[in-house]
């Protein structure tokens, strides 16, 4: 049993495409996180990132290989691997018809909680970010960053010890987008585990304590920024990505 909160161990996904036939979104990649960190995964789109974080969120099953969460096994204890984190991604996906206070309280329920527990629980997330404005609005009539706040809520109601979030601000806009950078930035200062995954070389580089390149479904490159700015010989996280994946530079761009 890992003693990290996040350990992945040669962690492998095929699946097979009509046109391309069997394919490897990831290709063996390992690498751990500690608490009270944000590790980022930076790569392009199709680099692997989302298909391991939801291979670490149980929602697929690895082909070989496999992790654990809070030192519960993906393959043999899913159900433990899920009461321990928290995933959102950038797509919010709530219920229109239910009020923000239901829908973070459904979250709620789904993990054990009620009565007075739930309440109070319920209360406080609210009180802690700010919701009472739209508390008892339905999440069809939100606002995009109200919308995001709700998504926060119901990802953290469970108080758990690792966050796992895919490309959290894409597509939102300035205000909504410093409100996920206040409460992951918070989630760390707290002690939780936070695996962030972005294309984004400017969030990475504010945001992460330390950065995993992803690219062809392989990491290329881990370390602190400052870590892979003296490996690479510079103080560019894009220039950094490009040599660590082997791309030409100074190649005209197609």
């Amino acid at each position: 049993m890992s003693q990290k909160p996040v350990e992945v161990v040669n962690i492998v996904k095929h699946y097979k495409d009509r046109k391309k036939g069997l394919v490897t979104a990831v290709k063996g990649i390992s690498f751990s996180a500690d608490a009270g960190e944000i590790f980022g995964l930076l790569g392009p789109n199709g680099a692997g990132k989302t298909t391991t974080l939801r291979m670490l969120a149980t929602i697929l099953e690895p082909t070989d290989g496999t992790a654990y969460v809070a030192g519960h096994d993906i393959i043999t204890d899913p159900d433990g691997v899920r009461s321990a984190l928290g995933f959102m991604s950038g797509d919010t996906g709530l219920y229109g018809r239910l009020t923000a206070r239901e829908m973070v309280a459904y979250f709620g329920e789904l993990y054990g909680m009620k009565g007075s527990e739930l309440d109070e629980k319920v209360n406080a997330i609210g009180e802690k970010l700010g919701m009472g404005e739209f508390w008892n609005r339905r999440c069809a009539k939100l606002s995009t960053g109200q919308k995001q706040k709700v998504s926060i809520a119901r990802t953290v109601i469970h108080n758990p010890p690792v966050l796992i979030l895919d490309e959290p601000t894409s597509g939102l806009d300035v205000i909504a987008s410093r409100n996920i950078v206040r409460f992951i930035r918070s989630a760390r200062d707290e002690g939780k585990c936070v695996l962030l995954s972005t294309h984004d070389m400017g969030e990475a580089e504010r945001m992460c304590d330390r950065i995993a390149i992803i690219h062809n479904g392989l990491i290329s490159a881990v370390g602190t920024k400052q870590e892979l700015f003296e490996k690479y010989t510079t103080d560019n996280l894009e220039t950094v990505f490009l040599r660590a994946v082997g791309i030409d530079e100074t190649a005209e761009i197609a």
